[in-house]
């Protein structure tokens, strides 16, 4: 993996979730992912306003959300976008000690 982006803004109330998927899309490096963490799991969700934006980025990035976050929203990972991955902490680690840095978006 290059880069690790991570998001922890609800696509709801930043654009945070639309301006990382478009650069980590465009720059078209193999390895590419995405965690949605904290309030930016619900641009996981499926049924929402996200949805398209987030299918449509998954052609181009691996998509992941934190499971604990996810739970803690009242969420199950039933309701997560098909093609996102769902993680717990150790694998939240996982995905940052394998990419060669790590993209916070606020």
């Amino acid at each position: 993996m290059s880069t690790l982006h991570t998001v922890n803004k609800s696509p709801f109330e930043k654009t945070s979730l639309a301006t990382c998927l478009a650069y980590a899309a465009a720059s078209g490096a193999s390895g590419t992912a995405v965690l949605l963490l904290e309030d930016g799991v619900y641009g996981a969700v499926a049924g929402t306003a996200a949805e398209a934006q987030v299918k449509a980025a998954l052609g181009a990035v691996k998509l992941y959300v934190l499971g604990p976050d996810l739970a803690a929203r009242g969420f199950s990972e039933d309701r997560v976008i098909p093609g996102v991955g769902v993680v717990d902490y150790a694998g939240f680690v996982d995905l940052a000690a394998e990419s060669t840095k790590v993209q916070a978006w606020l």
